[in-house]
């Protein structure tokens, strides 16, 4: 038997009570009520400049989005790269509504300027180069976009002469990286062993934040992320391989599935979950300090499959892509967010089971399947 089996019979040994069974739901259902609120008092950000970088993507759209419904007193800003085809699909419903720079984080005279004319209270740090496979493809862009472009946001920031009440960097739990199994649910304490240029990159642009707050006195608040998911999220993302494929099945489409490791097991938070982890740690968390943001639970890649497919009562052929194995591989990601919802109250509200129907029914929209599903995905 080889090693990475004894790891996962080991994991599965111990942490019977952390993993998702797709054919025992109600052990973990139970943790989850059914009524949702407002973790965060969105109230502090009224009267407020909130600049958040990277606002086109998955996240970014996301936090907008939330601030805008809100209600009028929040001016939002957003800084995007300029694109050949500037079409920005995320935020067509809320662009009037903010104010979007053109900057680019490895360009330092172009966030300066950006900052210069926004001057912002807040700022949320997601811009990133954050697929971990492309990390291996293209590592002197993760290595230039994350820790680079962090550094002339945090100089800017530094020299000039702001009223900043909090600064949001986003990291991730890929800088754990190798986990052993008695080190799971993971902790912040727990050491760094990243697997890939990205992680390796998040590592850095976390000793950086830390350096300039300590420094210089920066408010910076790091969070560790653990995977997160929901519409809009990319569709090279695992959950979004899965979903769109539950959605090409459901809509008439082959009933074969692609996969690279189905084993790896991943703990997958709901973006609405995560957006008040973040407004919680700008709002409430101490300077300097990490905050682990994630859902608590972990479930295997296969059994989000076969999560996501019993959901929708559907049948699959499950076949395996070796080229879609990482270099190096995380095998287990379980979070511990106690220190989060001890000091900030953040606490998941979500199922998985939620997350990945409201994931499946944005790829089966009319307009988003006609764009970007197709037979052969």
């Amino acid at each position: 038997m080889n090693s990475e089996t004894e790891l996962f019979k080991e994991i599965y040994a111990l942490h019977k009570d952390l993993l998702i069974d797709p054919e025992n739901l109600a052990p973990y259902l139970k943790h989850f009520k059914k009524e949702k609120k407002e973790l965060c008092d969105i109230k502090r950000f009224v009267g407020k400049r909130v600049l958040i970088t990277g606002i086109s993507g998955f996240v970014g759209s996301h936090l907008a989005e939330k601030l805008v419904n809100y209600g009028e007193g929040i001016e939002i800003f957003g800084i995007v790269r300029r694109q050949s085809v500037p079409i920005k699909p995320n935020l067509r419903k809320i662009i009037s509504k903010i104010g979007i720079k053109e900057a680019n984080l490895i360009d330092y005279p172009s966030i300066e300027n950006a900052i210069s004319e926004i001057e912002p209270h807040y700022i949320f740090h997601l811009a990133a180069q954050s697929f971990v496979p492309t990390s291996f493809n293209a590592p002197i862009e993760a290595v230039q976009t994350n820790i680079g472009g962090t550094t002339n946001l945090l100089e800017v920031i530094r020299k000039k002469n702001l009223d900043i009440e909090g600064i949001q960097v986003a990291c991730s739990s890929e800088e754990y990286g190798l986990v052993h199994p008695n080190e799971v649910p993971i902790k912040e304490s727990n050491p760094f062993r990243p697997q890939s240029p990205y992680a390796i990159s998040k590592v850095a642009t976390e000793h950086l934040s830390r350096l300039y707050f300590k420094a210089y006195g920066l408010p910076t608040i790091i969070t560790r992320g653990f995977n997160h998911t929901g519409p809009r999220r990319g569709l090279q993302f695992v959950a979004s391989v899965i979903a769109s494929q539950v959605a090409r099945i459901i809509k008439g489409g082959n009933k074969t599935i692609t996969l690279g490791n189905p084993k790896p097991i991943r703990d997958f938070t709901d973006i609405r979950d995560i957006l008040e982890g973040y407004l919680l740690a700008v709002t409430k968390g101490e300077k300097g300090e990490a905050y682990n943001l994630g859902h608590g639970f972990g479930i295997s890649i296969e059994n989000l499959l076969k999560l996501t497919a019993d959901k929708f009562e559907i049948e699959y052929e499950l076949k395996i892509d070796q080229t879609r194995f990482r270099p190096a591989e995380v095998n287990v990601l379980i979070c511990d967010y106690s220190k989060a919802e001890k000091e900030l109250g953040y606490k998941p509200q979500y199922p998985l089971t939620d997350t990945m129907e409201s994931l499946v029914n944005y790829y089966l929209s009319d307009e988003i399947f006609a764009n970007y599903l197709t037979e052969d995905y």
